[in-house]
């Protein structure tokens, strides 16, 4: 199977996302709780728009056991198209626990921010977009103030 799921890895990658989707779905008819079958097979369709597919390849790869960096990929693809197809809650929830379980993944973050502007959350949506500005901008001005974006981040009603 490796040499397999290579050459669907090396299909996607060159922009053959027909074929990996194809390969992959063959593999997947004999080991169907594959996690790693599951993650590249929900890449795919994501690669082609095809979110709705790709949501319970992202669903059974999770629960079937995706450990590591594709465990972190799995929660923001999953996450990122639960939003894009209107699930706001369910991208909520699913954001919510990849950034339980991987709290440094700012990019996890970003897109829970995104989910908490479409739940009309704004305010926390801004406090972690700024959070993360504030943590991670090279620019030499908005290092100077990193302390007073931060500081503000959480009290952009407040009025002094």
């Amino acid at each position: 199977m490796s040499n397999t799921l290579d050459y669907a890895i090396k299909m996607r990658e060159s922009g053959n996302v027909d074929e990996a989707i194809y390969v992959l779905k063959e593999l997947l008819s004999t080991d169907p709780k594959n996690a790693i079958l599951n993650y590249q097979c929900a890449w795919c369709h994501d690669l082609l728009g095809k979110e709705i597919e790709a949501i319970p390849y992202y669903e059974s790869a999770i629960d079937n056991g995706l450990a590591g960096e594709d465990l972190e990929g799995a929660f923001l693809g999953l996450g990122s198209t639960y939003r894009v197809v209107g699930e706001y809650e369910k991208s909520k929830m699913v954001f919510e626990k990849g950034i339980r379980l991987f709290p440094l993944n700012l990019e996890l973050r970003a897109f829970y921010a995104m989910t908490l502007y479409n739940l009309n959350e704004h305010s926390k949506s801004m406090e972690i977009l700024l959070k993360i500005i504030a943590d991670t901008s090279n620019d030499d001005n908005v290092k100077k103030y990193s302390k007073a974006i931060t500081f503000y981040s959480d009290k952009l009603d407040q009025v002094w």
